[in-house]
């Protein structure tokens, strides 16, 4: 029979935390994730909505209420670009968190891709209240 080590019970409550912890950035991860698709899909369907439906008013089909295609990319685009927002705020905390029991960095993908998302987000929202594209 091989020897086993013997490990002490220290050792295994930290490799237990390392691993709660491994887990619990994952799980911030995906969560994060979600927060982007959700996101992306109101940004997108809000800006595409924007763009067919002034196409249609400049091509001179009537539109019940002039304003509606700017109302609503505003508010799709503005709530996705929000959701975003409160999502990278919500796993920096996180992150900052789990700093107590394990030496975590922020700059991760899922953050960074984050943070570009709300970027873009944003600069559709101005765009589409000073018609820039």
């Amino acid at each position: 029979m091989a020897n086993v080590e013997a490990r002490s019970s220290n050792q295994l409550a930290e490799e237990r935390t390392d691993l709660a912890t491994t887990r619990t950035l994952m799980a911030a991860d995906r969560t994060l994730m979600a927060w982007t698709r959700t996101a992306l899909s109101m940004i997108s369907f809000g800006f595409t909505i924007y763009k067919v439906l002034e196409g249609f008013r400049e091509a001179g089909v009537h539109l019940a209420h002039p304003h509606s295609p700017r109302t609503i990319g505003l508010f799709l685009t503005g709530l996705g670009t929000v959701s975003m927002v409160l999502g990278t705020i919500e796993y920096w905390r996180m992150i900052v968190s789990l700093r107590d029991y394990q030496p975590v960095s922020v700059w991760r993908p899922t953050f960074l891709v984050a943070l570009i998302m709300a970027f873009s987000g944003s600069f559709l929202f101005l765009s589409i209240i000073i018609r820039l594209l």
